[in-house]
């Protein structure tokens, strides 16, 4: 199924152990007071979002391969496509990665807790199980 995926826990920052229960308590990146704010731990299976002290500066690593690749292709559609000057682009590339900037702090999350908490199917829908 489709939900199983981490594609799918990535793309909708969802549990990667279960991919039921929210990875953020509040889904607007753009809410900024609750930017950081996780739950504990997963409501539907437990998982602690807190693996270990210092788990989450290993998402910076994520942000900076999503920034870099993103900033790339903005400015070769900038420079290339509309063929702005280099000012333009080097003040369009900014505006572009601070706007993006929240979305891409979420999405780090998400494919750095994948990359270590692996799904879990007795979690899945009419599975039955308790913990």
């Amino acid at each position: 199924m489709y939900h199983d995926t981490i594609v799918y826990s990535i793309l909708n920052q969802k549990c990667p152990k279960c991919h039921q229960g929210n990875m953020f308590l509040d889904k607007n990146p753009y809410n900024l007071g609750k930017i950081y704010a996780m739950p504990d731990s997963c409501p539907v299976c437990g998982q602690s979002n807190l693996p270990e002290v210092g788990f989450w500066w290993g998402a910076m690593y994520i942000s900076y391969g999503i920034t870099v690749a993103l900033s790339v292709v903005c400015v070769l559609f900038f420079w290339l496509v509309l063929g702005w000057s280099d000012w333009a682009v080097l003040g369009g590339n900014a505006a572009v990665m601070i706007l993006i900037l929240p979305v891409v702090f979420r999405y780090s999350r998400a494919v750095w807790f994948n990359m270590f908490v692996r799904f879990d199917d007795k979690y899945s829908a009419g599975a039955t199980h308790t913990h």
